[in-house]
């Protein structure tokens, strides 16, 4: 299997697993239908640590090793959605680990411990109109005022963003300065001028909310200012990194988990009196998706080592978010066509598959800009 996974990673895995199995998978049809999940799965995420796995005791965390993050990436799709994985995701790897690196002791309490604890839901915001994996060109602006700052912008495709207490917000406090002058807040949303304007219509990840937000003068204490004024850049960049490697381990577990519905299918499956798994034009399909997951589950893990260790993996990271991106893209569309016209239907968990995971090679940067990261690094 690989990755560096104890007797105590793999209680913790089967727990997870339970979990999601049990408490989270029956609801997925109607979770999918709505659009949303219930606020009640926050406080049980908090209820079970998952949140806190990363995270030191002072806040309410574990304090444990990456590998467990891993787990926690593997096992989550096990609730056969992709959208709520992904919110998930956002609260414990996306908006708030800034928090802990950079955080003072009154932003940690106010905003972090609550959000381990699944009582406050968070949301990152980013991403903008006009502005996505360039991040030095956002135009959502903080001026100060006295010991305040306004901020006055937009920002969209904010998972999360329909219901979140607060969301870890990019803007610019030297809007001259390009990637200099970006800074990062803490912003409750019960802040007057703070709108959720719309929430989106998605193709896929139809589980998990996402919004679009205006601010308009909203008012937020000096306070809340995460880490050093027109550093913010930085702090984003580091933070893609975990981003970026989380997405790939879970995208490669959704495109397993499909892969192992189908090949169990393609056995039960008969036409012209035998199991479709038993003609070779199938059985060489599945077996070239078996052998590309196991590569990309190596690739994930070596990023993993080195991320566990603080080893600059930019690069590496950049390759694994492609290649499994690609991957389960790949791995959706044969699965599909592995179950004919049932794998068209909604009943069947590959169709959903099939709309989620489209998503990984845009998100969190494109796969055309994690080419572009690694030509850099090549010195191409």
């Amino acid at each position: 299997m690989g990755g560096k996974f104890t007797e105590d990673h793999e209680i913790f895995r089967r727990t997870l697993r339970n979990f999601c199995e049990n408490e989270l998978a029956p609801h997925a049809q109607e979770w999918e239908r709505d659009e949303i999940f219930p606020r009640w799965v926050f406080n049980r995420f908090g209820e079970m640590g998952f949140f806190g796995i990363r995270y030191p005791e002072d806040v309410g965390g574990s304090g444990l090793d990456y590998w467990y993050t891993v787990v926690y990436a593997e096992d989550l799709p096990r609730c056969r959605t992709g959208g709520l994985p992904m919110a998930m995701m956002v609260q414990s790897e996306m908006a708030t680990p800034i928090i802990d690196k950079v955080g003072t002791k009154e932003q940690r309490e106010e905003f972090l411990a609550p959000a381990i604890r699944g009582e406050k839901i968070a949301a990152l915001g980013v991403t903008e109109p006009n502005a996505g994996s360039d991040v030095a060109r956002i135009r959502t602006t903080a001026k100060r005022d006295g010991d305040d700052y306004l901020i006055n912008g937009s920002k969209t495709f904010i998972t999360n963003g329909t219901r979140a207490d607060f969301i870890t917000l990019a803007v610019k406090t030297r809007p001259e300065e390009g990637f200099h002058g970006v800074s990062v807040f803490l912003v409750p949303t019960n802040l007057p001028g703070y709108t959720v304007t719309r929430k989106l219509k998605k193709m896929g990840n139809h589980s998990s909310d996402t919004a679009e937000i205006h601010l308009d003068n909203v008012r937020v204490p000096g306070r809340y200012l995460l880490g050093e004024e027109n550093s913010g850049f930085y702090y984003i960049m580091q933070n893609f990194q975990g981003e970026r490697l989380i997405g790939a381990i879970s995208a490669l577990a959704g495109a397993e988990l499909t892969l192992l519905k189908t090949i169990d299918y393609c056995q039960q499956r008969e036409v012209f009196g035998r199991p479709i798994s038993k003609f070779q034009v199938n059985r060489h399909k599945i077996v070239d998706m078996a052998t590309k997951i196991e590569a990309a589950r190596q690739l994930n893990y070596h990023c993993a080592d080195l991320y566990n260790q603080d080893v600059n993996c930019v690069k590496e990271i950049s390759m694994a978010k492609i290649f499994a991106g690609e991957l389960a893209i790949e791995v959706a569309h044969h699965c599909v066509q592995l179950h004919g016209g049932y794998g068209y239907m909604d009943e069947y968990d590959v169709s959903r598959a099939y709309r989620d995971s489209r998503l990984i090679t845009i998100g969190g940067g494109t796969s055309e800009v994690m080419k572009e990261i690694i030509s850099k690094l090549m010195n191409l």
